[in-house]
């Protein structure tokens, strides 16, 4: 691990001299792949070097303790030995995780796609209530939230509804929530006060570029028709609203957010190339991984991942085990504890398989 660690400190370093050059400051698309690769880098040798700190000042306590020493300097040494110690082990560990194989989409922004499933409209409404989760959670986050599509219902309730969520680490933070969310409640749609079972299927896909991901023209099928919903201004008045089929593999993508016909298939194209490469990714993996599935899960949409019981308060993860009774602060968008337990489950997964 140690001679690894030297050659990407080695690296790094090579690529900070490159980053001063006026030759490759004068080539953007060279320093954008640099600067990447340098922030990519950063973390990594920063604790590698708080290591060698530390594994230097643990040689320099031993040394001491070699020569003779009043009682309490010799105490106070052993001390800062023990706590070294303890800090290096912990930097090791750390260390294990940053060096892990990275998932190559963890930087990028997302496409979250919700969709109402069983329950009619009381899961039309829950999808809304998941929408202003995430959004409420990206804001905390210092996210940037857009809308790319959306069907709603006559009572404020979402059929689907298709948003991008840009900021640093976006994919990474959001990757596990694909999957069916499931609630427990009384609908607001019932007067019985009986609780009743919703399900709402969440998928998370990294966003790509054209660049990244180049898509046939020819594949295409575009067509334009007139807006339609649940109400509007702007329904049925133009024919704004754009269809794209795939037609290799069938996907069907529907806009009619904006009034601008171009606006409405420069989103589509968004949320297309997303959905290709997603199931282009998913089929390479289920190649690779046959029949194993780790602990968090696959990322399939059929997957049940979640129950919020809201009269009981609580939320639970079923995936991890993890429960929470703080279901308001949740849906407000407070889930960094859910999140952080299933990055944490994900690398101990990684670490135990060396994958």
């Amino acid at each position: 691990m140690l001679d690894k660690l030297q050659q990407i400190a080695q690296k790094y370093d090579e690529i900070a001299r490159d980053l001063s050059d006026p030759a490759v400051i004068s080539d953007q698309e060279k320093y954008r792949t640099l600067s990447k690769e340098y922030k990519t880098l950063s973390g990594v040798v920063e604790k590698f070097r708080e290591f060698q700190k530390t594994e230097a000042e643990i040689k320099e306590a031993e040394e001491l303790l070699k020569e003779p020493l009043e009682k309490d300097f010799r105490e106070m040494v052993e001390e800062e030995l023990r706590n070294g110690k303890e800090q290096l082990i912990k930097i090791e560990e750390e260390l294990k995780i940053l060096l892990l194989p990275k998932d190559p989409n963890d930087d990028k922004n997302v496409i979250v796609e919700i969709r109402g499933g069983a329950g009619g409209e009381e899961a039309a409404l829950f999808a809304a209530s998941l929408f202003r989760m995430y959004s409420m959670y990206a804001e905390k986050k210092g996210y940037k939230t857009e809308i790319l599509s959306i069907n709603e219902t006559e009572l404020k309730g979402v059929k689907e509804i298709s948003f991008s969520i840009e900021g640093e680490g976006a994919y990474s933070r959001l990757k596990f929530e694909s999957g069916v969310h499931r609630v427990q409640r009384v609908p607001e749609t019932e007067s019985s006060g009986r609780i009743h079972t919703s399900t709402v299927t969440v998928a998370v896909l990294p966003e790509v570029d054209e660049v990244e991901f180049e898509i046939n023209p020819a594949d295409l099928q575009i067509e334009t028709h007139r807006s339609g919903g649940a109400g509007g201004q702007h329904v049925n008045k133009t024919e704004s609203a754009i269809r794209i089929i795939h037609l290799p593999t069938g996907t069907v993508v529907d806009c009619q957010d904006e009034r601008s016909q171009y606006k409405n298939k420069e989103k589509a194209m968004k949320i297309l190339r997303s959905r290709i490469y997603e199931n282009m990714l998913r089929e390479q993996q289920e190649k690779i991984a046959g029949e194993r599935k780790s602990q968090v899960g696959t990322g399939d949409r059929s997957e049940r991942i979640r129950t919020y019981n809201f009269p009981q308060g609580r939320v639970t993860d079923h995936r991890i085990g993890l429960t929470l009774y703080k279901i308001l602060q949740i849906m407000d968008g407070e889930l960094d504890e859910i999140i952080d337990a299933l990055v944490t489950t994900a690398q101990a997964e990684k670490l135990r398989t060396g994958e």
